[in-house]
């Protein structure tokens, strides 16, 4: 069971990820670009805020699932 939930998890990610390259490739690589005037400790510091985010998501779905 916990398999098919992780490759569901995998799946949704991959979609999720893919959206914007899909629907808006010009803008997708300016942004991507725009990252090299970001510096690497604020590219950090948001990274884990979407880690926190994340488990704080998956915490909230065991309690209330």
């Amino acid at each position: 069971m916990i398999w098919v939930d992780l490759l569901r998890a995998v799946a949704l990610l991959l979609v999720l990820e893919g959206i914007m390259p899909a629907l808006m490739p010009k803008r997708w690589r300016a942004i991507l670009l725009s990252f090299e005037s970001i510096s690497p400790r604020n590219i950090r510091i948001f990274g884990f805020c979407c880690v926190t985010a994340g488990l704080g998501l998956l915490m909230a779905s065991q309690w209330f699932g």
